[in-house]
């Protein structure tokens, strides 16, 4: 940490100053992902394959002149264009605004003045200003401090805060951790005091900073979702490839008609290919990751949320996910009367007043400590003390020696009143008692630790001396209670707990606490702790093979260093479990990168830790997980569902596509009619199956295995023959009218109808795991009914108006025979409906 010379320190650095020093060493960030450009958006839109095979046939079209015909595909390709265009440019601009949300500032002096600047504008040389409360925002050297005390447990895992000295560093090394230490580090929490430090190190240059760079040798590995996806659309493009390439042969040779020959060939390859695949798997992980966002979960990336709904162990942090993170006073004991505090208590008995009196004059009245604030709270309560405000004239602070602070007050007649509150054992010597009552003071204290409670001990004292002596054993103090803290249970976790239970996930409790404590507070939220704990130190003198033991096992962790999560979490995996894991702080990020599922806290977590995880969890809520996983099991089945019906209906349109062809009839199928079709199966599939509820056994199923994939052979036979059969019939009906003599035009469109009442069951009858026949207007099918009305105008429209139907080849059919038509694709597919009823077959689907 060297501090160029030049820089003054006192009236910080000037704006130009300031500007070039940026220049130099850049923002005092972390390197992150750029977003993609509106360039680079265009150019993956125009290589996608259907496009690419879409303006092959407008080329054709306008080749061979007919003009009408062309421009019809144009317009189609122009506006699949401008769509995925503006959903992806919506996404992009989506993620730059979380990347903006909640941007870090702090306080800097700037030509000679102090203002508050975004945190990646701090440059090296600045003065910047730290106080109570407040992240660090760069490392540095103080120049000036009063009392300052910084939380550097980010950077060592060490829980307990330390002090800081400003002045020369001499010989001293840069290295956190450790009392009276120059050095403030980027990320640490300044819990107590204010100063003044000049800083050494921004960005990648900081200590936090060179962490992070070295957690990218992390390979993160793609999710099975990703997987699964990849193979279906390679072995869907291979078969269209093979097939399409044999069809242009073969009329090219056989029949010397290659312009057809391509143009059918264009047909089929459309048909065929699965370009819904990619697009479906980023939809539904897209509106997942917001529908997320809405319950307080920030997905980093969306992908993840498929592999958070096979989670089968959740390994979470007690403070701030199981608990609310704050301190409240739970018990109050003046060893002779005892309060038990409820949330809803209205009086404090008379003997218990003594104590809250004594602990409101051992707190500083505007700290933010958390303790101060829980007795702050108390005496709020109690009539009179709010109100009890006399000037302070000397504090007394917490030293390695002494573990408790006094606090000197002037009364209103001008008499000194101290209190003092600390650890039991530094409030016992500051009393002077006997050994019989000491030994009573630690039985009631292991009692109170017993629940789970943190123990103060409170004293208050007098001198007979004119001036405030230098030492607090100088002061004659009077034991006035224990005071007991607690940091409460959300009350969301015992119900999420029991949920996650039920859905077949184990719930791993892991904190810094001791087991006492530990068990307490897991035994409150619902976890089994019938196996006890396993603390830190057995981890740390236990082998691998021990550890897997242990980790198996117990479901409460004590006494947890963060870099001995890493070891829970390679244990688990090993094991076959899928983890997810909490952390907030640096230490905590390989961890959260070797999880499967790492989730950073919101509001404690550091940048570093936020970029290892793969989610947020901005409200630190431990039932948002919960519901996460919900929400991550319903993306799961509803993509199962989906890939079954896309199956279904490229087996249809890719067989109406060739098989007249081959039979020898007129072709029922041009690129104008799969476009149509493509048209009514892109919302189907974006929209509809993306809101189809999820089912009301989705968090009674154990988790699925990770090996089974998103679309197996089941699936995909599953989809193949529902689409076989409804290929059957619609081609009944194209071959039986022109058996009938009707024309051409007239059997088309009624294949064509009986194409799109089977393309809306399909989507129907694959959007559930139960028979949706007796639910089908269930306000969850909503969705379903408005794009089918859409979908029915559109293709009424194209049979009916003369210049479209003229365009299709279509003619205005009979009544009977659009009954006919319609009838009978509805119930091609109903069919597989009752299938359902047969618990294989829900397998299958969901």
């Amino acid at each position: 940490m060297n501090v160029e010379p030049p820089i003054p320190m006192s009236a910080g650095l000037t704006s130009a100053e300031a500007k070039c020093q940026l220049d130099r060493y850049g923002p005092n960030t972390m390197p992150e992902d750029g977003g993609r450009s509106g360039l680079a958006i265009a150019r993956e839109i125009l290589t996608e394959p259907m496009l690419l095979l879409l303006m092959a046939a407008v080329t054709l079209y306008l080749v061979i002149g007919d003009l009408a015909e062309g421009l019809l595909l144009a317009g189609f390709a122009v506006l699949t264009i401008g769509l995925v265009f503006y959903q992806q440019q919506r996404s992009e601009n989506a993620l730059a605004a979380l990347r903006n949300l909640g941007a870090p500032s702090a306080r800097v002096v700037r030509d000679g003045k102090e203002c508050i600047i975004a945190a990646r504008e701090v440059v090296v040389g600045d003065v910047m200003l730290l106080d109570e409360g407040e992240r660090v925002p760069a490392d540095g050297m103080l120049i000036s401090n009063v009392g300052l005390v910084v939380d550097e447990s980010l950077l060592t895992g060490e829980s307990v805060p330390v002090r800081k000295h400003a002045g020369d560093c001499g010989e001293l090394a840069a290295v956190p951790g450790g009392d009276d230490q120059p050095f403030v580090y980027s990320g640490t929490l300044v819990v107590k005091g204010h100063g003044t430090a000049i800083v050494s190190d921004t960005g990648l240059r900081t200590r936090a900073g060179r962490i992070g760079v070295s957690l990218a040798s992390i390979v993160v590995e793609r999710t099975q979702l990703q997987v699964s996806v990849n193979r279906i659309v390679r072995l869907f493009g291979g078969l269209a490839a093979i097939v399409c390439c044999a069809l242009v042969i073969f009329y090219g040779v056989y029949r010397e008609d290659w312009l057809q020959g391509l143009l059918s060939g264009i047909a089929l390859a459309m048909s065929m290919l699965p370009e819904e695949f990619p697009v479906v798997l980023t939809i539904f992980l897209a509106i997942g990751a917001w529908r997320l966002a809405r319950i307080k979960v920030l997905a980093r990336r969306p992908a993840i949320i498929e592999t958070l709904g096979a989670a089968t162990v959740l390994c979470v942090d007690k403070t701030g996910t199981l608990t609310e993170n704050r301190m409240r006073i739970r018990f109050l004991d003046t060893l002779t009367n005892q309060l038990e505090v409820e949330s809803d208590f209205r009086d404090i008995p008379q003997a218990i007043l003594p104590l809250v009196e004594a602990a409101w004059l051992a707190t500083r009245h505007a700290s933010i400590d958390p303790m101060d604030r829980a007795v702050a709270g108390l005496a709020s309560r109690a009539k009179g003390y709010e109100t009890l405000v006399w000037p302070t004239v000397r504090e007394y602070g917490l030293s390695p020696e002494l573990l408790a602070m006094s606090i000197a007050w002037k009364d209103d007649a001008g008499h000194f009143a101290v209190a003092c509150k600390g650890a039991p054992e530094a409030i016992i010597a500051l009393c002077h008692l006997t050994d019989e009552k000491e030994a009573k003071i630690w039985e009631h204290v292991h009692t109170m630790a017993e629940k789970g409670l943190r123990v103060l001990g409170v004293g208050i004292g007098t001198t007979t001396q004119g001036e405030l002596p230098e030492s607090q054993h100088d002061f004659d103090f009077t034991f006035a209670g224990l005071v007991g803290f607690e940091d409460p249970l959300r009350t969301t976790v015992p119900a999420a707990v029991r949920e996650a239970s039920h859905a077949g996930i184990s719930v791993k409790m892991i904190t810094g606490d001791y087991s006492a404590t530990a068990l307490a507070i897991a035994s409150a939220a619902g976890i089994d702790t019938k196996h006890g704990t396993v603390t830190g130190q057995q981890l740390e003198g236990s082998d691998d093979a021990e550890v897997e033991l242990l980790v198996s096992s117990a479901n409460v962790f004590a006494r947890i260093m963060p870099e001995q999560k890493l070891r829970i979490v390679e244990a688990l995996r090993r094991q076959g479990e899928i983890v997810a894991m909490t952390g907030d702080g640096v230490n905590d990020a390989p961890a959260l990168k070797a999880a499967h599922i790492g989730i950073a806290m919101g509001k404690r977590g550091t940048d570093v830790a936020r970029e290892a995880a793969g989610m947020v969890l901005l409200d630190e809520d431990f039932g948002s997980i919960v519901s996460a996983v919900r929400m991550g099991r319903r993306i799961f089945d509803n993509l199962r569902k989906v890939i079954i019906y896309i199956s279904a209906i490229h087996v249809l349109i890719a067989g109406l596509a060739l098989v007249p062809l081959i039979a020898g009839m007129p072709p029922l199928f041009f690129p104008a009619h799969v476009v149509v079709i493509e048209m009514i199966i892109d919302p189907m599939c974006s929209i509809v199956f993306e809101r189809t509820p999820a089912e009301g056994d989705i968090m009674h199923r154990p988790p699925r295995s990770v090996e089974n994939p998103l679309a197996g052979i089941q699936q995909i036979v599953f989809g193949l023959l529902q689409g076989s059969v409804l290929l059957i019939v619609c081609l009944a009906i194209y071959q039986g009218l022109l058996l009938q003599e009707a024309s051409v035009e007239a059997a088309r469109t009624a294949a064509f109808i009986a194409v799109t009442a089977g393309n809306l069951s399909l989507a129907l009858v694959n959007s559930s795991r139960e028979p949706v026949l007796v639910h089908m207007l269930d306000r969850g099918r909503m969705t379903f009914w408005i794009a089918a009305v859409i979908a029915v105008l559109v293709v009424s429209i194209c049979i009916v108006q003369p210049s479209l139907a003229e365009l299709f080849a279509f003619t205005r059919p009979e009544i009977g025979q659009v009954v006919l038509a319609a009838g009978a694709g509805v119930f091609a597919v109903l069919v597989f409906d009752t299938m359902k009823l047969i618990p294989a077959v829900r397998r299958i689907v969901g």
